[in-house]
């Protein structure tokens, strides 16, 4: 409905008064008309083009993210929550408590908070709890999701190996350790 009302303003705009209107595209918005009515400037954007409104739960998904992203590179250090080194749980603890969320500090224990969701609904700010040891009952790995296109999952987590980094779930040994997935927010 908002869409109409734009484009039927932007319309208006052009007709009523031709002599005193300019109409230019915006290059932030491609596709769209700015039009000059007097003094006033108004931007209609065309169907299609209006910007994606998120959710206030999406948008805290991104910053929590982001906080985490932050963090690539940074090399494995048991316990660790800082640059300097941290582990999977220390990563999740921090990007989620750095944007007011508390959560515990192991990745066992977090596999309690929150809600299990099916994999197949898992989104961006979502949990995965994996199984790596020898106790394939035992939690002990968490990933952060950054990003579902498809059947692509990509997170991001802290390897004793590589440090923080982002991978698939459809990479073949962390597909085999996956054992659950929870959403927090």
């Amino acid at each position: 409905m908002k869409r109409i009302i734009y484009i039927s303003m932007a319309a208006a705009f052009m007709i009523s008064c031709k002599s005193s209107k300019h109409a230019a595209s915006d290059s932030n918005n491609p596709g769209s008309v700015t039009v000059k009515h007097g003094n006033e400037l108004s931007t209609a954007l065309p169907p299609g083009n209006l910007p994606e409104v998120k959710s206030p739960s999406d948008q805290l998904a991104d910053k929590i993210v982001r906080t985490a992203l932050g963090f690539s590179g940074t090399r494995y250090r048991y316990g660790g929550t800082t640059k300097k080194g941290m582990d999977c749980s220390g990563l999740v603890y921090v990007s989620f408590g750095d944007n007011e969320i508390s959560m515990e500090r192991s990745s066992s224990q977090m596999a309690t908070q929150g809600d299990e969701i099916p994999l197949r609904k898992v989104k961006k700010g979502d949990l995965l709890f994996f199984t790596t040891g020898n106790n394939k009952r035992r939690i002990n790995h968490v990933g952060l999701v950054v990003s579902v296109d498809g059947d692509d999952i990509q997170f991001i987590h802290s390897t004793t190996s590589r440090g923080v980094l982002v991978s698939s779930l459809s990479e073949g040994y962390w597909n085999y350790a996956f054992n659950q997935a929870r959403r927090i927010l």
